[in-house]
């Protein structure tokens, strides 16, 4: 799948920043939010990703940069944030399927 059908995705604001970041090294929301989908991605052909070097989950770690960020709005936009990874899976999944 080429990158320019992969920008008209659902979530494919996260996803492909993400990559860049997790690619760049850099420690960033959309980076912890794509690390926490690593396998789904993977599968997807988005992969394979440098794993991170840490002894925290990648999506504990997406909620605490949140939480740090937004106090108690934490929860509803670390929820938001992983529907639209999995919508962009979702709908890669499907476009690799026809």
């Amino acid at each position: 799948m080429d990158k320019e059908h992969l920008k008209r995705l659902p979530g494919a604001e996260i996803v492909l920043a993400g990559i860049a970041d997790v690619e760049a090294g850099r420690k960033s929301v959309n980076a912890s939010a794509v690390r926490s989908a690593t396998s789904r991605l993977t599968r997807i052909g988005l992969g394979p990703l440098p794993s991170a070097d840490e002894d925290v989950p990648a999506a504990h770690e997406l909620y605490g940069q949140l939480s740090d960020e937004l106090g108690d709005g934490a929860h509803s936009r670390y929820n938001a944030i992983l529907a639209r990874v999995a919508s962009f899976a979702v709908a890669a999944e499907r476009a690799r399927s026809s």
